[in-house]
């Protein structure tokens, strides 16, 4: 029987983490949940390790981008219509992960 290269692989990656500097100068760190295509930008969402916001499960969403060194750079959601398409991307996301997961149980049945 032949393995799932992407279940290996997946399995080899470390989880990735990002140290977000909040408004009042605390940091929080926050696991990368994954990086997404929504409109005509790339979005990332992150969910926090621990604290209140991660008992809750608390996503957030930013706008994400490289520079030409492949540096990663994060900016604010400031659109509330912007914030929207981002929002129904990230929960078609979900959905399709969690269809896909339920579809994979079956067949492993």
């Amino acid at each position: 029987m032949a393995q799932n290269p992407n279940v290996d692989e997946a399995m080899e990656q470390e989880e990735m983490t990002v140290t977000l500097t909040l408004d009042d100068g605390s940091e929080l760190e926050c696991v990368v949940l994954t990086i997404f295509d929504a409109g005509e930008r790339e979005y990332i969402a992150l969910l926090p390790m621990e604290g209140e916001e991660a008992e809750e499960g608390e996503v957030y969403l930013y706008r994400y981008s490289e520079d030409a060194e492949g540096n990663p750079s994060l900016e604010n959601i400031e659109d509330d219509d912007e914030y929207e398409i981002v929002a129904d991307a990230f929960d078609q996301l979900l959905d399709d992960q969690e269809y896909d997961e339920l579809i994979g149980e079956d067949d492993a049945e």
